[in-house]
């Protein structure tokens, strides 16, 4: 339909090795093959870690000729807002989701992004160091002592778009790598995030976990989705499907083609 914007869906983290792009790229791929139409849009020129996972997807489909979902993609590479704008409005025509990976630092584009976003969504290890990022605690009772410079950050940007266009931008904090961390650290990360997501007003649900079949399909640029391309499937790859499926629907995305019909 004319005039209808798609969902924005922005992964944005100023740190990096927190799966963010891993998690996009599934994002993007589990709405295409529910038949979405889904573009993406890699603001890392540098890493460009969404870009050239789905280039591998794309050459997959190209060499095998399996019949899998494929969303638009590019990567803003011209350092202009022109030119921005331009490769924001092209991939949101016609789409109904737009998914945005953003680097892992400060930038000016990602915080543009993120104004711009229905959905942002902050993944983060379960550990402290990650922590950091939205937070500080106390070294002695590990209670949180103030939200942290990027928290603050967002909440100004959250702020400013509900009194522009009367948006609210859903904040999701996204624990990936959970199981992997020892149980009472794990226990003091968890109460810590609940606390401050009381705090900020962000919602936290379960990501990703540390599993080697993430790492594995990225040279082909398959996803969990394609069980079918990649062979028989091991207790790994089942417990590895169950935790998108879990996580598509803590992320509660609208469903744009039943809103547009």
């Amino acid at each position: 339909m004319p005039g209808v914007k798609p969902h924005v869906i922005v992964f944005a983290n100023e740190k990096g090795g927190t799966g963010k792009s891993t998690t996009a790229v599934h994002v993007a791929i589990a709405l295409a093959a529910k038949g979405a139409r889904v573009a993406c849009l890699d603001l890392d020129h540098r890493q460009r870690t969404v870009g050239r996972y789905l280039d591998n997807r794309a050459e997959t489909i190209r060499r095998t000729g399996q019949d899998l979902p494929m969303p638009v993609h590019a990567t803003h590479t011209a350092q202009t807002e022109e030119a921005f704008e331009d490769v924001w409005a092209r991939l949101s025509e016609g789409a109904d989701h737009l998914i945005v990976d953003t680097p892992g630092r400060d930038d000016h584009y990602a915080r543009t992004a993120a104004a711009l976003s229905n959905t942002l969504v902050t993944p983060i290890n379960d550990s402290f160091v990650d922590f950091d990022l939205i937070g500080q605690v106390d070294p002695e009772t590990f209670q949180v002592k103030r939200p942290s410079f990027y928290s603050e950050l967002i909440w100004d940007v959250r702020k400013q778009r509900a009194r522009a266009d009367g948006t609210t931008i859903d904040w999701v904090v996204l624990r990936n790598r959970l199981q992997h961390i020892e149980a009472r650290n794990m226990k003091r990360v968890s109460d810590a995030l609940t606390q401050l997501a009381k705090r900020v007003g962000f919602r936290l649900i379960p990501g990703l976990g540390e599993r080697v079949i993430y790492r594995e399909l990225f040279p082909a640029g398959l996803t969990m989705i394609d069980s079918k391309a990649f062979g028989a499937m091991g207790l790994a790859h089942v417990a590895a499907r169950q935790e998108l499926r879990e996580m598509m629907a803590a992320l509660q995305l609208p469903d744009q083609q039943a809103a547009a019909a």
